[in-house]
């Protein structure tokens, strides 16, 4: 059946060669759109030195992201079907044949990732080495291996979802696509997820569907490009705010990395004796924070980095508070195990569903007017 792969890119030229070659070798008739993001590597020139019918190429002048782009080429593509990939995945034998097998309207099918031994082992994937570095790929070894893999898991599922995955394109439109909140990266991917989930679509893994990973070499862990990167951490940390506001709650996942989904609730923090550094701790978990402290110079640093309009987020400490849970803080009391009850508030009340009224948690007065609950779509 014919469908795109959409593989975005950002300097990763070396890894996006392994990646290609591997679509080449093993990926049979898929048509290919690489986005090159404006990277400064030579992968535009590069790109334009292939001949490839099936290869649609795609410049960027200006950096956009990868949650831009993949809205973005699925809009492109031609095809009903789609995929994405990293530009530092390979692709084994049979990728694209055994994830479409799996697939229908209303479901998404992620394949299973091999990984160096850089990050724990777990259920969702395999940790096997067959290289740390594009150029050091042990080809053969891998190929032998997925092949082997691939007889002993024939047609096999478990639930789960992790990039990379395919799935039809108007499923994922339809719901809006990638929230652009998180541009250019940083937790859209659980983002996505959760809306997936919420919007009723089934989410399963193909176990002979095999692509190793080198764990973002090119993108996250390269020093001066990733986590050594001031510019990299402010975008994680920004991106990780603005999921805290969205979803009021942080994610959790099942020992298959599917995604734990909590309600939101509509929650009220109200600080006494507040802490200036209390309002940027608390804040992103409340639909609305009370506080006695003038917290203007607070919202002029953070309003730029959120689409939350922060003034109708904040508010004075008397302002009549209109929330369904209001959480009573003393900042001279405020310990990190209550900062670990409000991460986890969520949690706290779909489990317990307490009755109207107050509840005692730690140092904090949880008033409980309204239980109603929100499911993000």
């Amino acid at each position: 059946m014919r469908h795109t792969v959409i593989i975005p890119t950002y300097n990763t030229l070396p890894h996006l060669k392994n990646t290609y070659e591997s679509i080449k070798r093993y990926g049979g008739d898929v048509d290919i759109i690489i986005i090159d993001d404006a990277s400064e590597d030579g992968t535009a020139e590069w790109l334009i030195s292939l001949s490839d019918e099936r290869l649609n190429r795609v410049l960027a002048t200006e950096r956009k992201g990868h949650t831009y782009w993949y809205d973005e080429g699925m809009r492109i593509a031609e095809t009903d079907i789609v995929s994405i990939l990293h530009s530092d995945m390979i692709i084994g034998p049979g990728y694209f044949e055994n994830m479409l097998k799996h697939l229908e309207r209303g479901k998404v099918v992620c394949a299973t990732r091999i990984e160096p031994p850089i990050h724990p082992a777990g259920r969702e994937k395999i940790v096997r080495n067959f290289g740390d570095e594009a150029h050091n790929f042990m080809w053969d070894a891998f190929e032998k291996f997925v092949t082997q893999e691939k007889a002993d898991s024939t047609n096999d599922t478990t639930k789960g979802i992790f990039a990379p995955w395919m799935l039809y394109k108007e499923d994922h439109l339809s719901i809006g696509g990638h929230d652009q909140r998180f541009a250019p990266f940083g937790y859209e991917d659980s983002d996505i997820f959760n809306r997936w989930i919420n919007n009723g679509y089934e989410m399963i893994q193909s176990r002979d569907s095999l692509v190793y990973h080198m764990t973002c070499r090119g993108h996250k862990w390269n020093a001066g490009v990733g986590i050594e990167n001031p510019d990299y951490r402010e975008i994680m940390t920004r991106c990780e705010r603005e999921y805290q506001r969205k979803w009021g709650d942080w994610i959790q996942n099942d020992n298959f990395q599917y995604p734990i989904i909590y309600p939101k609730y509509d929650k009220g923090i109200i600080i006494k004796n507040c802490k200036p550094e209390q309002i940027g701790q608390l804040e992103p978990w409340a639909d609305n924070l009370y506080v006695d402290i003038d917290y203007k110079p607070y919202i002029q640093t953070e309003q730029t980095r959120t689409v939350t309009d922060l003034y109708d987020r904040i508010k004075p400490y008397d302002n009549e508070k209109q929330n369904h849970i209001l959480i009573e803080v003393d900042g001279n009391n405020f310990t990190q195990q209550d900062y670990i009850y409000i991460r986890q508030m969520s949690a706290i009340l779909k489990q317990n569903k307490p009755n109207p009224g107050r509840v005692p948690l730690g140092n904090l007065s949880i008033n409980i007017i309204k239980y109603e609950e929100e499911i993000l779509s």
